[in-house]
């Protein structure tokens, strides 16, 4: 679908805005219009102004020089609920629900129908509920408690929230991040209703994919920088790249050919009851292996189970001959396997620590040995190590003393990387190792990690991006429902097999199709 012809006024603007913090110049000169009717696209790297346009938008932060403007006219957000008087509604990528209230319960939050008698009306409440997902297109029970609902369904309750307030324009910030493929066709499904009802949407996701398949019209930003606005049908993606980088990438998946060593990680049949069952692959020397397959196909669990984070109930895990324990990521790590998980946040940085220190955290009994001081570690020890692996993985930082919580989501994974890369692993398991980051940023990881392989190390990498899938291994082994359902080859695989595969429609394990 091109873009709509347009005579009205934008429902929400930003016109010549700029907006710095500090030193730090966020946006300079951004003009952004979206139109009711329409999905818009915001595109740029991490860095590049996308969370401050949001956030001007949303009324958190207000221009210093520009205005915003509402039908055409200026106004001022002083606050959040100045842009939610004035129609405009954001959907996080990890939406924030009362858990232990109903679906209904969390749309209505404060603004509950009451009766003659000033009760809570729940019956009115419920049937409301019921009307905006039929309006949405979705099957939802309004009385289901939010604990438990998956991340696609809290994200069209907060939509449903949205238009019960009457929003007119909603910013759709990463939405499919954490989402399956099919979660991802409904979201889209629920995105085209609201678009043909008359809303505004503006939609920001790194998957270019998705801005060809759901967006009209794309805004790309550089640096904070507005670089221009055009009709998503008079691009392809490589225009698209180019305009967010700056530059041509030259391969997005820079995959060298490699011919296989040893065995470096053997897994046995390995079995956690409910979990996953008979689980069995081989990852050679110099090897991607890829582990694709739904969410909740028990891939990162088999990850974890191998590093020793969950115990296995059966099997067995062997790395370059050697027989690990169940349950122990210190033999783990001592027999040279490395895991990068997927929530880098969560479980693979501390955020309050520095650059430096994070980077230190897998080899302080080396630093102790380096510095020569018993249990001392120098800091300038420390630093001149994370200064080599900054500059080896090409990190952007301003000072390793930082805490790496101000970096971009494609600069923490790389501090992730070099922490593990650090201890000299065999094996390098890498969950989801660029979820989240932008495309230039992307290429850099995909770059290094057929590198590391073409260095003989054994990778295990586990994604749910199927082009990164289809790019990147050597061999694509698929999980359903806590199974290996099939082994194919590079040469052979495409998405309609890997697809097949996710979903049980393949027969035993060694099949393409």
């Amino acid at each position: 679908m091109s873009a709509p012809a347009r005579s009205a006024p934008p429902t929400l603007a930003l016109v010549n805005v700029s907006k710095s913090f500090g030193a730090v110049r966020a946006l300079q000169g951004v003009t952004i219009e979206l139109h009711a009717g329409e999905v818009h696209a915001l595109a740029g790297e991490n860095g590049a102004g996308k969370s401050t346009v949001v956030k001007t938008f949303a009324g958190v932060h207000r221009p210093d020089t520009g205005e915003v403007r509402v039908e055409g006219r200026p106004v001022t957000f002083h606050g959040p609920a100045d842009a939610q008087a004035a129609g405009v509604a954001v959907i996080y990528q990890e939406p924030t629900l009362f858990p232990d209230l109903s679906v209904a319960e969390n749309i209505f939050m404060g603004r509950q129908p009451r009766t003659a008698l000033g009760r809570i009306d729940r019956r009115a409440m419920h049937a409301r509920t019921a009307e905006l997902f039929e309006r949405l297109g979705v099957a939802l029970d309004p009385q289901q408690p939010a604990r438990g609902l998956s991340i696609a369904d809290q994200q069209v309750v907060e939509i449903a929230k949205a238009i019960s307030r009457k929003a007119r324009v909603l910013i759709m910030d990463e939405p499919t991040a954490a989402l399956t493929g099919q979660e991802v066709a409904r979201l889209f499904a629920v995105t085209r209703t609201l678009r043909d009802q008359g809303c505004a949407v503006l939609f920001i996701s790194h998957r270019l994919e998705e801005i060809f398949e759901i967006c009209q019209r794309v805004t790309t930003l550089r640096d904070g920088t507005y670089i221009g606005t055009e009709d998503v049908a008079d691009l392809t993606p490589d225009d698209l790249v180019q305009r967010m980088v700056g530059r041509e990438v030259e391969a997005l998946y820079p995959k060298q050919d490699v011919t296989p060593g040893e065995v470096a990680l053997k897994v046995s049949r390995l079995t956690r009851e409910g979990v996953f069952t008979d689980v069995s692959f081989e990852v050679r020397r110099g090897e991607i292996v890829a582990l694709a397959g739904l969410v909740g196909a028990g891939r990162s669990e088999v990850a974890r189970a191998i590093f020793g984070v969950d115990r296995w109930d059966a099997g067995a895990v062997e790395v370059n001959g050697t027989a690990l324990p169940p349950g122990s990521p210190t033999a783990a790590m001592a027999a040279g396997i490395a895991l990068v998980p997927e929530d880098r946040r969560q479980q693979g940085l501390v955020m309050d620590m520095s650059i430096e220190r994070n980077m230190g955290l897998t080899q302080l009994r080396s630093l102790r040995r380096a510095t020569g001081r018993g249990p001392l570690i120098s800091r300038r020890v420390e630093r001149d190590r994370a200064a080599d692996w900054a500059l080896r993985l090409q990190l952007k930082y301003a000072r390793l003393s930082d805490v790496v919580g101000v970096l971009s989501g494609g600069n923490q994974q790389k501090v992730v990387l070099a922490k593990w890369l650090a201890t000299d692993p065999a094996v390098l398991i890498v969950d989801e190792p660029t979820r989240g980051i932008d495309v230039g940023t992307k290429a850099e990881v995909h770059r290094l990690l057929s590198e590391l392989a073409a260095q003989n190390l054994a990778i295990l990498m586990i994604s749910s991006d199927l082009p990164e899938v289809l790019g990147m291994a050597d061999r694509v082994l698929v999980m359903h429902e806590g199974r290996l359902t099939a082994e194919i080859p590079r040469a052979e695989a495409t998405e309609e097999s890997v697809m097949a595969a996710a979903t049980g429609r393949t027969g035993a394990v060694g099949e393409a199709a």
